[in-house]
């Protein structure tokens, strides 16, 4: 038994304990990041005005969108596969084939095991973008990676 648990069963979750993976590969998961944004699917619908009733305006269901996964971190060493990987899809132009990957994302509990889990499928980088810099602050240089993919899932 650990000396230290960070939550009972009963409390939510921390939301800064959490790992990234991308791929397949165990070579490719990185837990390196401070901040993951973008988990919203949302029901888009469509204003249908019935005739004769003009108290209100219908919404009917049309698809669900996703917004774009934004990883940030810390400027990373060439070496990260997740980089490489960013830099081939984007400097390659459309002359080289994309190679979209399935990345999950897991909330973890006090000793390390997944609470949630979210997989965002065929995803693929859209845009890879360096934090200004400023020499009045104190701060780690960061980078910031956005993800499209095709559809999420929670998974646990």
């Amino acid at each position: 038994m650990p000396d230290v648990l960070w939550t009972r069963p009963q409390d939510p979750p921390a939301a800064f304990y959490f790992t990234v993976t991308f791929g397949t590969n165990p070579q490719d998961a990185d837990s390196s990041f401070r901040e993951v944004s973008g988990i919203a699917p949302e029901m888009e619908t469509e204003p249908v005005v019935e005739g004769g009733e003009n108290r209100y305006v219908l919404a009917l269901p049309k698809a669900v969108k996703h917004p774009k996964l934004v990883l940030k971190r810390g400027i990373a060493p060439n070496s990260s596969r997740l980089l490489m990987w960013c830099q081939a899809v984007l400097d390659g132009g459309l002359n080289r084939p994309v190679f979209p990957k399935q990345v999950h994302l897991f909330l973890l509990d006090g000793l390390g095991r997944p609470l949630r889990a979210w997989s965002f499928d065929n995803a693929w980088p859209v845009k890879l973008e360096v934090e200004p810099f400023n020499a009045t602050k104190n701060e780690v240089a960061v980078e910031k990676i956005e993800l499209s993919y095709a559809f999420s899932k929670r998974e646990v």
